[in-house]
């Protein structure tokens, strides 16, 4: 199975990684030809255009900023349409609108290829190693063809439902993770503040039910200083704005998440776009005078568990509940 990947960013870069790394045959394009080299020199080819490199690939991979990005690559000149057919399949690793996600997965369908939506959660320390969860949106028939990379590009995979479904499941983690986010900081900088020695603090929550995937991974980096988790305000804001408009397009009246856009836009103004996300710190650091660092925390997050086989997450339903009761009592 020959491989085509675009976009070759933090998060795509890793991905494609662990598609080289797996034995497949791989050809990258980037805007960044000096990213492209990277990985020719490990033995990847390397991609002319989205078209061509459709027209040579079984699977076309896209990993990109945002919606608009995405748009252009698929159905711009010599965009990835035009090289598309039957026995070729698109799939979407960004975290992107699910209404745009559907429109362009028409396209492609409509030129007789297949699409799958499979955005990744769980860091880039994860995405590296492969151990990295995948959402997976698109029909069934499609997602046994394309399981077996997802399980090399990812450690859980979930079948999420149609085109579409993985999107939104995807800006809801995001969001989740990002009320996580400033929860703790204002945690670590009250801790600060109250004279709470702050290594003694990350482990008080860290053994507590206020523990987290977030408090693991970014107060590490919080606390060392680096604030380096690979990810960066302007995609922090992209990704809750996208969970405000969905919340918005069905009526519900939320309260927390007009307040985290509010204060990302804050952040965004103060230190520009490309200020690492956790960095949204700075603004209690700034308004207490108080510095939130502490000794022995790493300056990037890692992964230390082993690369392990991939393997499908099947979500419980009532028949399981009821097999499960029938099984224990013999009825």
């Amino acid at each position: 199975m020959h491989i085509g990947f675009i976009g070759l960013g933090n998060v795509g870069g890793k991905l494609a990684g662990s598609i080289l790394r797996n034995g497949y045959d791989l050809t990258v394009l980037d805007l960044d030809p000096g990213l492209m080299d990277q990985f020719v020199a490990s033995g990847a080819n390397r991609g002319q255009s989205p078209r061509q490199l459709t027209q040579v690939c079984d699977i076309v991979i896209t990993c990109l900023p945002s919606p608009a990005a995405c748009s252009t690559v698929v159905e711009g000149h010599d965009g990835i349409l035009e090289g598309m057919g039957p026995g070729k399949i698109w799939a979407e690793m960004s975290t992107t609108d699910s209404n745009e996600t559907r429109r362009l997965a028409e396209l492609v369908i409509a030129r007789g290829g297949e699409a799958i939506e499979c955005p990744v959660s769980g860091g880039c320390h994860r995405a590296a190693t492969g151990n990295i969860s995948i959402f997976a949106g698109c029909t069934r028939g499609t997602f046994e063809k394309a399981l077996p990379l997802l399980t090399v590009l990812g450690r859980r995979v979930l079948h999420t439902g149609e085109i579409g479904s993985a999107s939104v499941l995807k800006v809801v983690t995001n969001y989740l993770a990002t009320a996580n986010l400033v929860s703790l900081a204002e945690a670590l900088v009250t801790c600060k503040a109250a004279g709470m020695d702050l290594n003694t603090s990350y482990e008080a929550i860290r053994i507590s039910s206020g523990n987290s995937f977030v408090h693991e991974t970014e107060s590490q980096v919080i606390l060392n200083g680096s604030r380096d988790i690979s990810f960066t305000m302007d995609l922090v804001a992209k990704d809750i704005g996208l969970f405000q408009s969905i919340a918005e397009a069905h009526d519900v009246p939320l309260e927390l998440s007009p307040l985290l856009n509010k204060l990302f836009a804050d952040a965004i103004g103060r230190y520009g776009p490309r200020e690492l996300s956790p960095n949204i710190i700075r603004r209690l650091e700034e308004a207490t005078g108080l510095l939130v660092r502490a000794p022995g925390f790493p300056p990037e997050m890692s992964d230390d568990e082993p690369e392990e086989a991939g393997y499908e997450v099947v979500p419980k339903r009532d028949d399981d509940i009821v097999s499960g009761i029938r099984e224990a009592t013999g009825r």
